[in-house]
């Protein structure tokens, strides 16, 4: 499986970004998608993830309200909306899959749960 990433760029505080990210290879019918990010000198963490099936989702509090994921589950693509961006929000994003179904409320949030990562997108934003 290879994950695709597009999007990104510089955008000044207050603006908004999408990305993109597209799986390919033998794709099963159950999964999680969702985006991580790295901001320099700190650790990789959770953004949001989307289940296949359902389209159920699942947000971090730092991204929440402003942040709106969707996905395309006949083409196996999702896109990340990003709204009222922060200098804070400013990171590689990497997009990730986690084969699987939800059980309950227990969505993938940890960088070990998921199984394949796209190359990253850079995403600045200026104060």
């Amino acid at each position: 499986v290879q994950l695709q990433a597009s999007g990104g760029g510089l955008v000044q505080a207050g603006g908004s970004l999408s990305l993109s990210c597209a799986a390919s290879g033998h794709m099963f019918s159950q999964y999680f998608m969702g985006w991580f990010r790295q901001a320099p000198g700190k650790e990789r963490e959770f953004v949001v993830t989307v289940t296949r099936s359902t389209g159920s989702t699942y947000y971090s509090d730092s991204v929440k309200g402003r942040f709106t994921i969707s996905r395309d589950s006949a083409n196996n693509t999702v896109r990340l909306q990003m709204n009222s961006l922060k200098p804070e929000d400013t990171a590689i994003y990497y997009c990730a899959l986690k084969w699987g179904f939800l059980r309950g409320t227990d969505f993938p949030t940890l960088v070990n749960d998921y199984d394949y990562w796209g190359q990253g997108t850079l995403v600045t934003v200026s104060s």
